[in-house]
């Protein structure tokens, strides 16, 4: 039996005087008529157990701020993309302003029962990690299935999407449906892709015999593919058998794109139609998702479009320059410092920028400054190895 319970039976059933009772037990007597007072209020229920939460919380996530959370992730689902954490946090502050930790996001998303636990599922810190430092240092290809649906409803005739994924920086370089793929399409794909953003150094894909003959018993030689790589100097790389992880990046890229078009209310019924659709989920993946891989949840054409691109000539020749890809923070002064040769410098930027998340891209004495979130060129110069400070260039206000 609880204290509780004894001494308000002592005074109420036993007739005791309170002072005697707190006296006995080791109470105050105002906390005893605290409890007197709840007894004749709340009746039995004074006897269980009581919340220690505050009826206040200073710092409470407000409530419209909940709602928008739910809204953002129904939204998301609905449309067929990634609605995680991650995923609304990048949204609360880039279309709405709001700074929240992603915790506090998962929290509410679980208290409303929209977060589904996969306890088996194997940790991403099991996993090794590797991926391209520059855009076109390696581009990945694959092509998966889709079937069509007929005017009626019913299940239609099956499609092949090809895709072809920059490593690096995870953007959507050509993603075509076909009614097969053959290895004259994967050679025009690529050649058109090749067009629009150069030529990479090297290519990553299974070994489907669109990309390689390697596999076949040396019958009919190379296929046009591997002839174009090797004229334009692009090194191929093909997975081991049997092992689909080498591919990840575009084999995830292709379980997101299937599940999007899955969520469309109009299912393509034509190859014509379904290219339409890839058209649209491409410029949304590119340009208006974050991607969860990327720093600071950039978009693709953010990560893309920021860096210097690598070529076959840079890939052949590695040792010629020394380039890095480095991750920073200005500090409050408006600078970053920089080892060169054994020596450090100071880097000037501004202090408008102070706190913000950079990204500095080396090569040599050629050094670009990027803002990791936005992709912003926040200053570009030539390392002044005389300097130990490398101030922001004045203005020239001659006329």
């Amino acid at each position: 039996m609880s204290k509780t319970r004894l001494v308000i039976t002592a005074v109420v059933i036993q007739n005791r005087p309170v002072h005697e009772v707190a006296a006995e037990y080791g109470i105050s007597r105002s906390w005893l008529y605290e409890l007197l007072a709840r007894y004749r209020t709340e009746g039995e229920a004074v006897f269980e157990p009581r919340s220690r939460r505050p009826k206040n919380i200073a710092n409470a996530t407000a409530e419209e701020v909940v709602e928008l959370i739910v809204e953002l992730r129904e939204k998301l689902a609905t449309t067929g993309l990634d609605c995680g954490p991650d995923t609304i946090k990048w949204h609360l502050e880039h279309h709405h302003g709001v700074e929240i930790a992603r915790t506090t996001i998962s929290r509410h998303l679980t208290a409303r029962g929209l977060v589904v636990p996969e306890p088996k599922k194997r940790p991403k810190s099991s996993y090794i990690r590797f991926e391209a430092a520059m855009p076109n240092e390696r581009w990945q290809s694959d092509f998966t299935h889709y079937r069509l649906t007929r005017p009626d409803g019913h299940p239609g005739a099956d499609t092949e999407i090809l895709s072809w994924l920059d490593d690096c920086s995870r953007f959507a370089l050509s993603v075509t449906a076909h009614v097969r793929v053959t290895g004259t399409i994967v050679l025009t794909t690529f050649r058109a892709s090749v067009t629009i953003y150069g030529i990479p150094a090297s290519t990553l894909t299974d070994n489907g015999m669109v990309f390689t003959t390697r596999l076949s018993g040396g019958k009919g030689g190379r296929n046009g593919f591997e002839h174009e790589l090797r004229r334009l100097g692009v090194r191929q790389i093909n997975s081991t058998p049997n092992h689909p992880t080498t591919c990840g990046k575009v084999e995830r890229f292709q379980q997101t794109l299937k599940k999007w078009l899955r969520a469309q209310p109009v299912q393509p019924s034509t190859v014509e139609e379904l290219q339409a659709l890839l058209d649209r989920f491409v410029e949304t993946y590119n340009h208006h998702r974050p991607h969860r891989s990327l720093p600071h949840r950039a978009t693709p054409a953010t990560i893309y479009t920021s860096r210097p691109k690598a070529t076959p000539e840079q890939h052949a020749r590695a040792d010629d320059t020394h380039d890095r890809v480095r991750r920073d923070r200005i500090d409050k002064t408006g600078k970053i410092t920089l080892r060169h040769s054994g020596r450090l410098y100071s880097i000037g930027i501004g202090r408008t920028h102070a706190r913000t998340r950079v990204i500095v891209l080396v090569q040599d004495l050629n050094i670009r400054i990027i803002d990791a979130a936005t992709g912003e060129l926040l200053r570009q110069l030539v390392l002044d190895t005389t300097k130990r400070y490398q101030p922001i260039p004045r203005p020239n206000t001659s006329s």
